[in-house]
């Protein structure tokens, strides 16, 4: 959605990206707000989530060595802003998560999508509520919709799947306490699976033509690739072999990988 020669640095070409610290606070946070839930609700204290923050940071470095290039101190002490912002917006002694890291994947008659949900919270009477957590801002009113397409996507997953429609969809921004929610209707997720078929059928022109054009836009700023990207006077690396498949089967394009921007 954001730029077509984007997926194709991500998916097709697999180029590694650098550490971000920004990304790796939002790695550290989630982890911590799943692991909040393993102790007993009376001990889910702030002072609990922080006292957990060292041993997860631990094993990021262990699994990725590259976020040593990353101040600890720094990373760590965001880290515990952000889940003080957490514990002013919810009460995780009076929640019970039905699921957590909850991997989700539904077939729209040949096309599969899959995803992560970060927190599936289950009512008494079976109502689902499905909580995302953002360690950003929340966005502008032009922007919602791009964001709550996210929840979408994963609302039609489990309703695909599960036969069951979520209640609520629920984004929780800790960058300025913000929570950002709607109650889905069958109609919103059809006209988001008509989204999803019309975006996986440009993903197909493009990947059989190879016109993998740049899309100019705020994401650039942020974007790792612009070293390579033509919009930038860049020049991208030469398609891999077997580019047309990388790019739409879906094993490989469909690839789950845990990250904060989920």
């Amino acid at each position: 959605m954001q730029c077509p020669m984007l997926y194709r640095f991500r998916v097709v070409d697999r180029l590694p990206e650098p550490p971000s610290a920004a990304a790796a606070r939002g790695t550290l946070v989630h982890a911590v707000l799943d692991r909040i839930f393993e102790s007993p609700a009376a001990e889910r204290t702030l002072e609990r989530a922080s006292a957990l923050v060292p041993a997860e940071w631990e094993r990021m470095l262990v699994e990725e060595p590259a976020l040593a290039e990353l101040a600890a101190s720094d990373t760590s002490g965001a880290a515990d802003g952000l889940l003080s912002r957490w514990f002013e917006l919810e009460d995780p002694t009076r929640l019970e998560p039905a699921e957590r890291e909850l991997y989700v994947e539904a077939d729209l008659d040949g096309l599969v999508i899959r995803g992560y949900v970060d927190r599936l919270d289950e009512a008494p009477d079976g109502a689902l509520r499905v909580v995302d957590y953002k360690t950003g801002r929340a966005p502008s009113e032009t922007f919602e919709g791009r964001a709550l397409f996210q929840l979408k996507f994963y609302a039609l997953a489990l309703w695909r799947s599960r036969g069951v429609l979520p209640r609520r969809l629920q984004l929780v921004y800790l960058g300025d306490r913000t929570v950002l929610w709607i109650d889905p209707t069958e109609a919103e997720l059809r006209a988001t699976e008509r989204k999803i078929r019309a975006l996986w059928a440009a993903i197909e022109q493009v990947a059989v033509t190879g016109d993998w054009r740049p899309r100019r836009g705020r994401a650039c700023t942020w974007c790792s690739f612009r070293e390579v990207c033509p919009a930038w006077g860049g020049t991208p690396p030469p398609l891999p072999e077997g580019a047309t498949m990388l790019a739409l089967d879906p094993r490989s394009a469909g690839r789950v990988e845990r990250s904060a921007a989920g």
